[in-house]
C-alpha cells in the first residue's frame, strides 16, 4: 500500500529503542525526513534520522527544545509521534499505592503525558499551518488502571483523554489526532532483563525467562503471543498518513486481544 508519505518530516520521541526506533525505521523506508529524539541517541537511530535530538524529554526545557532543534534541521514538522514513556527501572517502585512516593507520581506523569503535552503545545502551530498529523503512543493500560506500576495507567488514561481532548478542537483544522495502545511488546523494556521486565520478575520471585513464557497465558492474549515493536510501527504509520484521512481522535489497541471488552 502506498502511503504517500515520501517527502514528509517527522519529530519521533524515544526514538533510540524499542518501538519509538521501530516507528523511526518505518517512516524513513517510507520516504518520511525523521527527526528522532531521545536521551541517548542509539547507532541504530542515527543510522535512519534525517537528524537525532539528545535530551531529557521528562522536562519542559528539553521537550520545547526538540521542537525548536527539530524545525532548524528539516525546515517544520509535518508529523508528531510523541511515543516516549515508561522510566528508569532503577527509579521504579513496584508496589501498591501506599507503597509508591509522591516523587513517582510525578516522574510517570512527567514522562508519559507532560512530554507529549509540551511537544505537542511548541508543534503544533505549525502542524496546523502544515495540515499535519499526530499520533500519541498510549498503552493497553490506560484501559486496565489495577494492572501494572502505580502511576502508569494513571499517566496513560491521561494521555488518550488529551489525544481525544485535542484532536475536537483541531479537526476542524485539518490536523489528525490519534492514540496506539499497545499490549505487551517485545521491546527491550520487556526482553531485556536489567528494564521492566527483569524488575517485574525479580518482584515476582521468577526469572525473567518464566516471566516472558508466561505472559500470553497470564495477559489472556488472544493471538497467543505478544507483539512486536514492528507492528506497532505500521499502524503508527498509516495513520499518519492519507490513506487514514478520516481517522480522527480514535484509540487504536493493538494487543493480540488483551481487552476483552471494547
Amino acid at each position: 500500500m502506498e502511503l504517500g508519505l515520501t517527502g514528509k518530516t517527522a519529530l519521533v520521541t524515544g526514538a533510540s529503542r524499542g518501538i519509538g526506533l521501530a516507528i523511526a525505521q518505518t517512516l524513513a523506508a517510507e520516504g518520511v525526513r525523521v527527526v528522532g529524539a531521545a536521551r541517548t541517541i542509539s547507532p541504530e537511530l542515527e543510522k535512519v534520522a534525517a537528524a537525532t535530538v539528545s535530551a531529557d524529554l521528562a522536562t519542559r526545557e528539553g521537550a520545547v527544545g526538540i521542537v525548536d532543534e527539530a524545525i532548524q534541521a528539516v525546515g517544520g514538522i509535518d508529523l508528531l509521534v510523541n511515543n516516549v514513556g515508561g522510566g528508569d527501572v532503577d527509579r521504579l517502585v513496584i508496589g501498591g499505592f501506599l507503597d509508591i512516593p509522591d516523587e513517582q507520581w510525578q516522574a510517570v506523569f512527567d514522562l508519559n503525558l507532560f512530554s507529549a503535552v509540551w511537544t505537542t503545545k511548541a508543534a503544533l502551530p505549525g502542524i496546523i499551518e502544515r495540515r499535519g498529523a499526530i499520533v500519541n503512543v498510549s498503552s493497553v493500560n490506560a484501559h486496565v488502571p489495577a494492572v501494572g506500576p502505580v502511576a502508569y495507567s494513571e499517566a496513560k488514561a491521561a494521555m488518550t483523554s488529551f489525544s481525544k481532548r485535542l484532536s475536537e478542537e483541531v479537526a476542524p483544522l485539518g490536523v489528525r489526532v490519534n492514540t496506539v495502545s499497545p499490549g505487551v511488546i517485545g521491546s527491550s523494556l520487556w526482553r531485556d532483563e536489567k528494564r521492566f521486565g527483569g524488575k517485574l520478575a525479580e518482584a515476582f520471585g521468577v526469572s525473567h525467562t518464566d516471566l516472558l513464557a508466561s505472559i500470553p497465558e497470564q495477559f489472556a492474549i488472544a493471538s497467543g503471543r505478544i507483539g512486536e515493536p514492528e507492528e506497532v510501527a505500521d499502524l503508527v504509520a498509516f495513520l499518519l498518513s492519507d490513506r487514514a484521512a478520516n481517522i480522527h481522535g480514535a484509540d487504536h489497541v493493538i494487543d493480540g486481544g488483551t481487552l476483552k471488552v471494547a
